[in-house]
């Protein structure tokens, strides 16, 4: 059970990095984001940060690691078949690699989960990552 969505951007990949150096920022998604709320005090890639998106998603920052650029994060509240009700343990992945032929970036995106009492969990996620992606690019042209 999972998630798979990647990109290349021509951009290096330290500077497509710094898009998700703040876990409470992702105004360079804005066709798909359109609110973002911190939720307690944690900062900008502080294990532990909380944020709810759309004012549907829970989410938490549960590792962040800049020399590798990658975090994860779990969705622990969601609309549909992403609420807590119904998926357990869901882990989403981001890590940004250099393409080294052209110094440009592959961003990988991945997600798994334990369990899920109604099937759907990756159709439902699959465009939105795709969709969050595509602002990505764009922001980057």
């Amino acid at each position: 059970m999972g998630c798979y969505n990647s990109i290349v951007i021509d951009k290096p990949a330290s500077e497509v990095w710094e898009a998700f150096k703040d876990f409470h920022d992702l105004s360079w998604a804005k066709n798909v984001i359109t609110k973002v709320e911190k939720i307690g005090d944690k900062s900008l890639n502080e294990i532990g940060s909380k944020r709810i998106l759309n004012d549907a998603f829970h989410e938490t920052l549960l590792s962040y690691d800049d020399d590798a650029k990658n975090l994860t994060y779990s969705i622990d509240d969601g609309p549909d078949v992403m609420s807590k009700d119904n998926v357990k343990g869901y882990i989403g992945e981001i890590t940004v690699f250099p393409v080294t032929e052209n110094d440009s970036s592959f961003v990988l995106w991945t997600s798994k989960w334990e369990s899920a009492k109604k099937e759907g969990v990756a159709e439902f996620c699959n465009p939105i990552y795709y969709g969050v992606l595509q602002d990505l690019k764009s922001y980057f042209s």
